[in-house]
């Protein structure tokens, strides 16, 4: 019984290490070879479970290898006042990864309902990686496909988006375990080629014509423990207003809630926001508050003081930005959400609507912070003309989670053969073009400001390519195609295992 016992452990264990040096292929590592290993073995032990238990359990610690590791940066939030937060980051992140590899664990279960082996398991996980991303307000971070993210590959999201990267990445890696060796490996091969030659394509195109708006995107650099100390907050402030003022821009854009008091039309804060830019807009993210409710905002300050339009956050961050009985945890007990600082938590926004900046600067799509991870968050009825992204990733460490969230913020770009603009609290700040890599500056330099450093970019707006497929897609179907595809084919798979079993029993 100890040896049986003994044995399971060093399985589990065994799983979960793979898992974990899977991880290994997202950002900011980016071993992407020791991923596809990595994927391949896990593919390869849970399809090839004797039992439904067990191909749960195979995938659940695989998950949570990949999720503990991928992860890790949830911790960082609970440090920011670890007196009074510390005791949890560890219990948190043994909650993140087993939590999410049960959907690891439930696509064991499907693949084994389906007949099992590698290709119904990548089958079923590609379902349940794009179940996660929309299940409870969804949380697709760290996808398999998202290894090739700082890869030439990361093209492939303009044909088929991050959930399509994922299940070619699978199906490919699957192919030879279940079709053999010849059959397997001619359609990895085709999907290899597919993916170069696609990507090939995209690279070739002429680069768009920049649009007529220069831009400074500030990076203040505000430590999270210092952003809303109340004896920080004039210097916070007159740091933000000093990086503005003098820029020869047409738009200044500041990070996520980087005002550090609450701002009305017209007040000081506003007016000395608007002197700062000068003859420039200014964009800037703040907290807005209306009675009880407060909202997480952008708001563009033109001259005056005035603001002359606003974008409330919809996509809000769970145990972040709001509590689930968030006015009962705050009356009873003092609970409020991580971020917020003015009641239990913000109201979401009511509808993404665009921020026009005339003929020169066009419509921005504006997003504001982890908003960038879901890609059905840039569908609107009018195409915007580049997306503008204002984030504080002082929240996500210094390690994994700002370059991860980077990572996927040029995904987004691709997918929608837009430009991006990201202003960055603590880093990374960039100018991102169509294709998901950095613009130049007005200097001709990369248009990106690391991790922790302090200062401006300033760089012309780049332009806009077609609506390449996967946008058209999303626009007119959202992620339909997809989860028929996997539906239908683990169908197929489940009909033909049930056909062997009836000749075999001569049924």
């Amino acid at each position: 019984m100890q040896s049986v016992r003994t044995r399971l452990l060093r399985e589990r264990l065994r799983d979960f290490v793979t898992g974990a040096a899977a991880a290994l292929g997202l950002a900011p590592f980016g071993l992407w070879p020791v991923a596809l290993v990595g994927l391949a073995l896990i593919l390869r032990r849970v399809g090839a479970a004797p039992s439904g238990r067990e191909a749960f359990w195979r995938g659940l610690f695989a998950g949570a290898g990949w999720f503990g590791l991928s992860l890790s940066w949830i911790v960082q939030p609970f440090l920011i006042d670890p007196w009074r937060h510390g005791w949890m980051a560890p219990f948190a992140l043994l909650l993140i990864a087993f939590g999410l590899g049960l959907f690891w664990a439930l696509a064991g279960l499907i693949a084994r309902r389906a007949g099992g082996g590698a290709l119904a398991f990548a089958l079923a996980l590609s379902l349940t990686e794009l179940a996660r991303g929309h299940v409870l307000t969804g949380f697709p971070w760290a996808l398999p496909g998202h290894i090739w993210l700082e890869t030439p590959l990361i093209q492939m999201g303009a044909l088929t988006g991050g959930y399509g990267m994922t299940t070619l990445t699978l199906i490919a890696l699957a192919a030879p375990f279940s079709l053999g060796r010849w059959r397997g490996g001619a359609v990895s091969a085709a999907i290899l080629l597919l993916a170069a030659l696609w990507s090939a394509q995209r690279l070739s195109l002429p680069e768009p014509t920049p649009r007529e708006m220069t831009l400074r995107v500030v990076q203040p650099n505000i430590a999270q423990n210092l952003k809303w100390d109340p004896k920080e907050a004039r210097s916070n402030f007159t740091r933000l207003l000093s990086m503005t003022a003098g820029a020869q821009a047409d738009l200044v854009i500041w990070p996520e809630t980087s005002v550090p008091y609450l701002v009305e039309e017209g007040d000081g804060a506003a007016l000395s926001i608007s002197e700062a830019g000068g003859d420039a807009l200014v964009v800037a993210g703040y907290q807005r508050d209306e009675g009880a409710a407060a909202w997480n905002t952008l708001g563009v300050f033109g001259p005056g003081g005035q603001i002359t339009q606003t974008f409330d956050k919809i996509h809000l961050v769970p145990f972040g930005e709001y509590m689930p009985m968030g006015d009962l945890l705050f009356d009873r007990f003092g609970i409020r959400a991580f971020a917020s600082q003015v009641g239990a938590g913000y109201s979401a926004g009511l509808s993404r609507n665009l921020l026009d900046f005339g003929l020169a600067g066009g419509r921005a799509l504006p997003l504001i912070c982890y908003e960038a991870i879901f890609p059905g968050d840039l569908v609107t009825e009018a195409r915007p003309d580049w997306i503008l992204q204002a984030t504080n990733d002082a929240w996500f460490g210094t390690l994994t989670g700002p370059y991860q969230h980077f990572a996927q913020t040029r995904l987004r770009a691709v997918e929608q053969g837009l430009p991006l603009i990201r202003a960055a609290n603590t880093g990374i700040s960039a100018v991102i073009d169509a294709r998901g890599f950095l613009a130049p500056d007005l200097e001709g330099r990369p248009a990106r400001l690391e991790l922790g450093a302090q200062g401006v970019i300033d760089a012309q707006l780049p332009g806009a390519l077609a609506p390449p497929p996967y946008a058209r897609m999303l626009a007119t179907a959202g992620e339909w195609p997809l989860l028929l595809f996997l539906l239908l084919a683990l169908l197929t798979l489940a009909f033909s295992d049930h056909r062997r079993r009836d000749i075999r029993t001569g049924a």
